[in-house]
Formats: structure tokens, C-alpha cells, sequence
């Protein structure tokens, strides 16, 4: 399964994908979409949406992995970064990719084992995961951990999905707890 990872931003949006092979990952492509911060809110939604259309037809995903993104401190920050979300987002679902999403504190655990983890230990795990010869810069190394969570998340969610079937019902999954049939 090839995994298209983004960590959203105004400024900056991180892109990362992953090929997962049960318990094995490989690196396929990182980066970051910088997005010129002297256009016009309409101007630089439209480089981010562009730019990860782009990304999406150059590496064929199967699917996609997104932070979900939650109020910080700035309303206004938040309401922006919300907006370069939606772009992201609307990319994704244009391409016809599956999106799954996963807040900070999933992405950070699943990779790092905290919820907690600082940035640079989020780099360095990613680093290690995924055998790179460097470590990756903030906004590649944040999508790539995306990616990793989706890649241990969604076989379980795949085998909950099909035990939900079989029973009649639909299993679900909220915060990585299996909250029952729906």
C-alpha cells in the first residue's frame, strides 16, 4: 500500500509517502509546498491545492493520511490553517484518494510511542523507521509520521471494519478505541 502523508499549513504544507508491506515501510518522496506568503489567502490556497494534485499524479498513492488540526492559543491562526487544510483536503478528494485522519497526538505516539514527543525526536524516529541517510526536515518529517500512523492504523481498522461485517453491524474506531457497532 502506497500512503501520501500531508501535515497542512498556510506557509508551509509537508508531504511524505510511504510504501507499507505489512510490518515493512519504505521511503518513496518527502518535501514541503512553500507557499508564497505575499499573494492573497485565495492565491496561496490555490498553490497549496495545485501543488499536492501534482504530488498526488507524480507519486499514485493509494491513499491519503491528514493531521487533524485543533484550536490552539490563535483563533485566527487556527480559522487560517483550517482553510490551507480544506485546500489539502479538496486535493486529495479530487484525486479520488480515501482519506484518513489522525491528530497530533495519534501521529506522535504511533511513531514515537508518546503523545508528547518533540519535534526532533518525531525527525529522528521517522529517520530510523524509514532508513533515511539524514534526518528530514520538520514539514516532510511531521507527513511522513502521518503516513507511518496510517500504515500501523489501518490494517486494525481493516480487521475491524470485516469483524463489524460479520456480525451484522459496523465496528468503529474513535481515538484508536473501539467504540462498538454503530
Amino acid at each position: 500500500m502506497r500512503i501520501l502523508g500531508i501535515d497542512p499549513g498556510l506557509r508551509r504544507t509537508g508531504f511524505g509517502v510511504i510504501e507499507a508491506h505489512g510490518a515493512r515501510l519504505r521511503y518513496v518522496a518527502s518535501g514541503t509546498v512553500v507557499v508564497p506568503s505575499a499573494d492573497t489567502l485565495p492565491a496561496r490556497l490555490k498553490v497549496i491545492l495545485d501543488n499536492l494534485r501534482e504530488i498526488v499524479r507524480d507519486t499514485r498513492p493509494d491513499v491519503a493520511a491528514l493531521e487533524i488540526v485543533f484550536l490552539n492559543t490563535n483563533p485566527a491562526s487556527t480559522l487560517l490553517l483550517g482553510q490551507a487544510r480544506g485546500a489539502a483536503l479538496c486535493a486529495l478528494a479530487d484525486s479520488g484518494l480515501e482519506v484518513s485522519e489522525y491528530t497530533a497526538l495519534q501521529i506522535k505516539k504511533a511513531v514515537v510511542g508518546t503523545g508528547r514527543a518533540a519535534k526532533p525526536q518525531v525527525q529522528a524516529m521517522v529517520q530510523r523507521l524509514l532508513a533515511l541517510d539524514g534526518v528530514p526536515a520538520p514539514d516532510s518529517a511531521d507527513a511522513l509520521a502521518c503516513a507511518i500512523c496510517h500504515a500501523h492504523a489501518a490494517p486494525l481498522a481493516s480487521q475491524l471494519q470485516r469483524a463489524g461485517s460479520l456480525r451484522g453491524g459496523t465496528t468503529r474506531l474513535r481515538n484508536g478505541r473501539l467504540i462498538g457497532p454503530s
